[in-house]
């Protein structure tokens, strides 16, 4: 029988959530108004706002070193250029529904303004990051329901700790694997004898067919009745990665592309309509607005490419990624949208039953459970 074992080697953090990484905040902001036709502009909505904030200071001053990866890039990923060029994330990273990236980019420019008066005047500009996934087939997509107080109030909130997960904020209108999907996350820890670091995901689940679900070695989409109304197969996936390890840009980008592993363990394909996005940031590596002024020089330091260290982070970002991909199913309710469109709850006593035991999904199917 297949025991949490046999699902993951490393152990996952206190709160088994990217918050685990010290200084990491999420916060959401869930749009939900309206039943019944769909009225393009008018609702229903079914759709919100995620934010995660790599510290608690000025971003814009205190930057952080990040990288970026796109696996598929059929997608409308905003900031990710200046963020692949430079190594630097200058604003919170904040994830909604396609058509909305723009107007929730506007709202980090103005949060950022506010903060910082000078940009554009007196120092460079600044760079949003938004990622994104479709939402309209349960959400009224045109109507761009997300505003500037949507995402002043998913920055408010955010807060180190639990992370609410499922049908919640970018992932109010999403799908995963034909059930319901939304926002998942999960931390893995490295062995103390290499370094002990943590590595902390978070997605917004948006792809798949029913039947490529999988638990482990377990195909428990091919046994599972598929749900009524099931996905396509195209879709979207945004990951976010946060560590504590002192990484820079480029070993960052080696993180993300692990990402894809993850996926993959859980099922995906990624299909010719996906856009799947990774971005990942380290929050002991700052870099200061101000550093352009000398010295020119100016000593880092950085995880060394040969330490057990690194080569430790690498399977806690596929275990994470994985898991939270699970998380992001488990933890989602049954949603009703626009025109009686269902994304049904993934039924969690069916897949208790198919892998043998409540324990041998772990920390998974208690998702929904403490909910």
């Amino acid at each position: 029988m297949l025991g949490v074992d046999a699902l993951w080697r490393l152990p996952p953090g206190p709160l088994n959530a990217i918050t685990d990484v010290a200084g990491v905040r999420v916060g959401h902001a869930t749009v939900w108004f309206g039943e019944g036709p769909l009225l393009p502009g008018a609702g229903p909505a079914r759709t919100g706002v995620t934010t995660i904030l790599p510290h608690a200071g000025n971003l814009f001053r205190e930057k952080v070193a990040a990288a970026v990866h796109t696996i598929n890039g059929y997608g409308k990923a905003c900031g990710f250029e200046q963020v692949r060029e430079l190594g630097e994330l200058e604003t919170p990273i904040a994830l909604t529904n396609t058509l909305n990236v723009w107007r929730v980019a506007d709202a980090l420019v103005d949060h950022a303004l506010h903060a910082n008066p000078d940009i554009g005047i007196a120092t460079s500009t600044v760079n949003p990051v938004v990622g994104e996934c479709n939402d309209g087939y349960l959400n009224d997509i045109q109507g761009r329901h997300v505003k500037a107080e949507h995402v002043r109030a998913a920055l408010v909130s955010a807060a180190s700790g639990a992370v609410s997960e499922g049908a919640v904020g970018a992932g109010a209108g999403t799908t995963c694997y034909g059930w319901k999907g939304g926002i998942g996350t999960a931390s893995r820890a490295t062995p103390a004898e290499a370094g002990g670091f943590l590595v902390g995901a978070l997605v917004q689940t948006n792809f798949g067919r029913p039947e490529e679900l999988r638990f482990g070695a377990w195909p428990v989409g091919q046994v599972l009745r598929a749900p009524a109304q099931a996905a396509p197969a195209h879709g979207s996936v945004m990951v976010v990665l946060a560590t504590d390890a002192p990484l820079d840009a480029r070993q960052l980008h080696r993180l993300c592309v692990r990402a894809e592993a993850g996926l993959a363990r859980t099922g995906a394909t990624i299909g010719h309509g996906s856009g799947e996005f990774v971005i990942a940031f380290s929050t002991v590596r700052r870099i200061y607005h101000e550093a352009f002024a000398p010295p020119i020089v100016r000593p880092a330091s950085v995880l060394a490419n040969e330490a057990a260290a690194l080569e430790s982070l690498l399977p806690a970002v596929v275990e994470a990624v994985e898991e939270a991909v699970l998380n992001s199913l488990c933890a989602a309710e049954t949603v009703v949208g626009r025109d009686g469109h269902i994304r049904h709850a993934l039924p969690l006593a069916q897949v208790r039953q198919l892998l043998g035991s409540t324990s041998q999904i772990g920390h998974v199917a208690a998702k929904r459970d403490k909910a």
